[in-house]
């Protein structure tokens, strides 16, 4: 691939497309953001002025969008796809319904679009290193067309199955990801409330049968682990406002697949709450801060 177009440039689009440019391969970018644009023309992209202007010459389609709506207006209301040229493989990396995913995926099947669902897994940190999983759903054959641009930006590929699969996979991890965070950090503070360092009482429960991957990559309280956001002060990361947005889809899911998750609806009141105090725009991790403050 000679260039490849690159729509939504935030914590983990920017990151994805420097990766790519790095690799050799040019960038056409585009945001909303002016912010975001000025950044990805100092890393040296083809920053545009439309979302339409990002398919020129382009081998390979890139969407990393905040949420449903963003999706449906770009590809169904702005009509993108109409504009996308049937040589472009659309790797759709939002995090966003399954049902949204479908219905877009089955607009670009009409138009003889290749598209797949790509949701990834490993947060900023594994943007900026390069080491993000690809969860994806859609064509297997499409897939293959797309696995360089996946082996750029990550280490772990993995087919989930037909259009909307990669959603639902996704949407299951992060509900999952969503209740040990807040046990890990439930648990650390109970431990410090009687007594523990709290890095000697992760150590013990990170090697035993409470080991989780909150305590062996992303520790939620301040200071036990270096270089993860609960040591400098929750900032950057994964966002509580996203974290939510991720559990009212994962209860949508539930709901219209009469699934029992009563975890998942506690870890979403939890989360709830965290964004109502004003902490939205902070890690997930400070979740920590409702058992502590």
């Amino acid at each position: 691939m000679k260039r490849v177009g690159f729509i939504g440039l935030g914590n983990m689009g920017l990151p994805m497309a420097s990766n790519i440019l790095k690799a050799g391969i040019e960038i056409n970018a585009f945001d909303l953001s002016v912010y975001a644009m000025l950044k990805a023309d100092e890393l040296g992209m083809k920053t545009k002025n439309t979302a339409s202007e990002v398919l020129e010459n382009i081998d390979a389609l890139i969407t990393m969008l905040p949420n449903d709506m963003a999706v449906e207006n770009i590809f169904l209301k702005e009509n993108l796809l109409g504009e996308i040229n049937k040589d472009i493989i659309v790797i759709e990396s939002s995090t966003i319904s399954p049902q949204v995913t479908k219905k877009v995926s089955k607009e670009a099947a009409k138009m003889d679009i290749a598209m797949l669902d790509a949701p990834v897994s490993g947060g900023v940190k594994g943007a900026e290193l390069g080491t993000l999983t690809f969860i994806v759903g859609g064509n297997d054959e499409h897939l293959k067309k797309a696995t360089p641009l996946f082996e750029i930006m990550g280490d772990k590929t993995f087919y989930a199955g037909p259009s909307g699969s990669g959603q639902v996979a996704k949407l299951c991890n992060n509900m999952l990801l969503a209740i040990h965070m807040c046990g890990t950090a439930e648990t650390i503070a109970m431990g410090v409330n009687n007594g523990m360092d709290p890095a000697i009482l992760s150590e013990i429960m990170k090697n035993s049968s409470g080991g989780n991957w909150s305590l062996e990559k992303y520790n939620p309280f301040p200071g036990v682990m270096d270089e993860v956001p609960a040591s400098n002060n929750y900032s950057g990361g994964f966002l509580n406002s996203l974290m939510l947005k991720d559990l009212n889809l994962a209860e949508e899911l539930a709901t219209q697949s009469e699934s029992n998750t009563p975890l998942g609806k506690l870890a979403k009141e939890l989360y709830q709450e965290l964004n109502n105090q004003g902490f939205e725009n902070l890690d997930f991790s400070s979740i920590q801060k409702s058992y502590l403050d």
